[in-house]
Formats: structure tokens, sequence, C-alpha cells
């Protein structure tokens, strides 16, 4: 990865703008691109100074965009577009969320096409620099017009209103100020509007969950060769032959990675005559199920690198008296992937729990609910309860954001993506993944020590002596709670699969070798 980044002129990836919001590369302005910035404000200021009308300029916003707007109030409106359009509700979004709108803002503002002046991309920039993290409340955006309300409640700051989290805390932005010794900026004509008119409330929902959902995929590939392992199931479905028949590049990157996690397992090589047939659904479909997730973490990754790099305020500046007012504000291109993302991170909870379901029935020579003395305990029957309860909540948030529309701004805006719902909700869905993820997890983990002495393969093994490194084997009920949290932890922050990735790389074992494009 790239040790610096800059604003307005690099490729701005989902990875890179996730090193950016944890600071582990540092982002700047190139003389080249100030200049730009520099040069786009002289164009609007040239337009107020001509007299031209232009919207959200010189005239109103929305409905009111007939609305003429005198020379000297060009400046109010856009203090005024900040204040009015901050009205969201609900908790703050998590400071890496309001992080990387910052980040994307800052990256779409500084190409030069917005009339942004340069002293305010450089305290967008100070803000990031400094962690003084706007206070942004989650709920209040349609996904058009841009996210408005988001946007501007992370731009309050600017202009000394609003709340920040800085060294810890949450406090008002004149308390950032009297310690920090600064001012508040002089917005000129179309700063506000190109402030709150973009997609980065969806966008940065959208980079973490490709994020998240990128280690959910890698782990459940992991947890379901493990069950399949303690299951003595077979890994005839995964060979590559089958799959060339289908090619679906989500499937046949999942089979090879299974291949490879089963190579060399005594578990594997002890029933190879055992005379079962085929296994269930949930653990010989894993490369059909697995890959169509796959697939359309995929495209959402895709669409999301494209909006990442693109311009989204309205109306574009083109030249000195060339302007276009267009849609690109619109958040329909990531609403739509984001709700099939939704169903495909609900998939993959889906299929988890059934591979569950299947450790707990007691069958192919496991222990009924894993436990030897069940009736006085109740083994690993509950946290099943815990998987379908938070599978049935999981489809219950599929229902499509983007498939509603609700007109705004008196009929203007009459189309709109809820495409920030559709966000919030597919990181929801991830959430209880993890846990669904963890519960299998462990019930695999319990499973396979019923194997012993014969030994999974290399990396399994290795992924079982982590999980034993935090979650002890269970010779009775216990509060599963606790267990459940910590191995979530390892889940949420991706130390589990990073340990497992770690592990195949060192025994050369190619887990993705050909499939660059399922990386992050």
């Amino acid at each position: 990865m790239q040790k610096e980044f800059f604003y307005g002129q690099d490729i701005l990836s989902v990875e890179l703008a996730i090193a950016l919001a944890k600071k582990t590369i540092g982002g700047r302005l190139s003389e080249e691109t100030k200049q730009k910035v520099q040069q786009s404000s002289r164009y609007v200021q040239h337009m107020v100074d001509n007299g031209k009308t232009v919207y959200g300029i010189t005239t109103g916003f929305g409905i009111l965009a007939n609305t003429k707007i005198s020379e000297e109030d060009a400046a109010t409106l856009q203090y005024k577009i900040l204040q009015s359009h901050s009205v969201g509700v609900g908790n703050p979004v998590p400071e890496e969320i309001a992080r990387l709108m910052l980040i994307t803002k800052l990256h779409s503002l500084a190409q030069g096409y917005s009339g942004i002046q340069l002293a305010t991309l450089e305290r967008i920039l100070w803000h990031l620099e400094v962690d003084a993290i706007p206070v942004v409340p989650e709920k209040g955006s349609v996904g058009a017009s841009g996210d408005l309300a988001p946007l501007a409640h992370l731009f309050l700051p600017l202009i000394g209103l609003g709340e920040v989290f800085y060294k810890g805390k949450r406090q008002t932005t004149a308390s950032l100020f009297q310690q920090t010794g600064t001012k508040p900026v002089s917005l000129g004509p179309k700063e506000g509007l190109a402030l709150i008119n973009g997609t980065q409330f969806i966008l940065a929902l959208a980079i973490k969950a490709v994020e998240r959902m990128h280690y959910c995929l890698e782990a459940a590939d992991i947890i379901g060769a493990m069950s399949l392992e303690a299951l003595t199931g077979t890994k005839a479905p995964f060979d590559e032959r089958l799959h060339r028949l289908r090619p679906f590049t989500g499937a046949r990157l999942v089979a090879q990675r299974l291949c490879h996690l089963l190579e060399n397992s005594e578990i594997m090589q002890s029933h190879m005559d055992c005379g079962r047939v085929q296994d269930p659904y949930s653990l010989r479909c894993m490369p059909q199920v697995h890959g169509a997730s796959r697939n359309a973490w995929l495209h959402l990754k895709e669409l999301t690198t494209i909006e990442a790099g693109a311009v989204t305020d309205n109306p574009i500046v083109f030249g000195e008296d060339d302007t276009i007012s267009g849609g690109n504000f619109h958040g329909q291109p990531l609403a739509l992937p984001l709700d099939y993302a939704c169903f495909a991170a609900s998939e993959v909870g889906n299929i988890s729990d059934r591979r569950c379901y299947l450790l707990l029935e007691g069958k192919w020579g496991l222990p009924l609910l894993l436990m030897k003395r069940v009736g006085l305990n109740s083994g690993f029957m509950i946290p099943q309860y815990t998987t379908a309860a938070l599978v049935s909540e999981n489809k219950t948030l599929c229902f499509p954001s983007s498939a509603d529309s609700i007109p705004t701004s008196l009929g203007q805006e009459d189309h709109v993506s809820m495409g920030s719902i559709s966000g919030r909700k597919l990181l929801q869905v991830l959430d209880n993944l993890e846990s669904i993820l963890a519960i299998e997890l462990l019930c695999a983990c319990q499973a396979i020590e019923f194997r012993r002495p014969l030994k999974s393969s290399a990396i399994l093994e290795e992924a079982h002596h982590f999980v034993r490194r935090y979650v002890g084997f269970a010779e009775e009920d216990r509060v599963f709670a606790d267990d459940i949290g910590r191995i979530k932890n390892h889940l949420q922050d991706y130390s589990f699969v990073r340990h497992v990735q770690q592990f195949a790389v060192n025994k050369n074992i190619p887990l993705n070798k050909d499939f660059d494009a399922f990386s992050l």
C-alpha cells in the first residue's frame, strides 16, 4: 500500500479509505490540486459578480430554485443551508463512519469541480489530522439531493456550530475552538451547497460494509470447513472439475478455498469409505451459497470504488460560465448493490445456522447437543436459539430500502433512493452475522474435540488452536454468552481471519490464488 495519499488526485480504493480513517497512512493536498480548487472557486465568484443565475449560488434550494438571491446575500445563504439542513435524529454514527465521510468528501471536493475555497478544504483536512470528528446523527437522509442532513451535521463545525468527538469526549465546537485557538471559516458562495450535496454518508457506510463483509465471508469458509470436518463430511463436491462446468467466480473461489482448508486431514481420511453418499446442502453447497454472496460482495466493492472517486456535487462547475445542474448526488447507484449485499450477508448467516443445527443433532458419532451429560446440561442447544433469532431478524432487515421512494422538497425531489437506510441495514445484518459465525465456530471447535485423537488439516487445527486460546472446551454448561462475546470480538477485529491467513501464507497454502478481485 502507498505511504501517502493525495486527495483529489490519487485513486481512492476501499482499502485506502479505511487506511486513511485508521491513520495508517496520511493524506494531503498537492500543489496541482490546490491550483485546481482555487481556479474553481474563482469561477464561482465570477458568476456571482456578473449576476449569473446558477442554482444554489444565486438561487434558493430545492423547490426554492426559482427564488433569486441577491449578491450581498449569496454568502449568507451558504451558512443558512448548513443550519436549516441539520435535522438528523438518532444516535451518532461511529467515529470511523464520520471520518470516512470527511475523507470521501474531501477527495470529491478536491477534484476542482465544486467551487470550494482552499481554506475550507484545508479545515476539513485539519479535522482529520487533529482527530476532531463531527457528531453526525444516524437518521434523516433519504439518499438523494445528497445525504443532506448527515453532511450538514458533518460540516456544522466549520462555522463554529454543532459538536465533535475530541480527545475522548463529546463536546461543542465552541469548546474545541477554545482549546485549539481555532476560528470558524468564512464560507463563500456555493460552499454550503457543495458541502452537503453528495453521497458521502451512503459511501462511508458502503466502504465499511465492504470491509466487514469481506472478513465475514473469509471467516465463513474457514468455519464452514471446520463444521464439515466435525460432521465427517466429504470434500468431493469442491472438486475443481465440477465447478468448471458451472464457472461462477465466487463458487470457484470458495471451492478452491475449501479444498485447501481440508487438505491432508486425518479426520477426512478416516471416513473415506463410510458409505455416506451425500452431505446435507449446508455442507455440500457451500461453494454455491458462499460463492453467490461473494459475487454480491464483489459487485458492491466495484461500485463503491467508482463512487469513492466520483464527484457527486450539484451543480458541477466546469468553467467560468459553464455549470451543469444534474443528478450526480442521487444515491441509487449504491442503494441497489447495498440491498443486494444485505440479502447476500443474510444468506451466509442462514446457512451457518443450519450447520449449527447439524452439529447438535447427535448424528455421525457426535454426542447430542455436543455434550456428554445432557439432561442435567443443555449443552449447545441454546446458542442455536440465538442463531435462529438472529437469522430471523436478518430476514426482516432484508426488505430492500431502495424499493421505496417518498417525494421531498414539495415534489421537486420526487424520487429518492433511501440508500442511507440500505447502508445502515447492511451493517446491522453484518453485526448479526458476526454473532452467528461466532456461535458456529464455538460449536465446530467443541465438535472437533470429539474426533480426537484424529486431527484435521494443519490450517484448521491452527484455527481451532486460536479459539482455544480464548475459550476452552465445555465439559458442562456455563454462561455461553461470555464465550460468544469473546469469539465475536475476534471476528469483528478480524484477528481470527488474519491469523489463519498468515498461517496459510507461512505454510504456502494458496487459499485465494488467482482470485485477486476478491481481496480488499
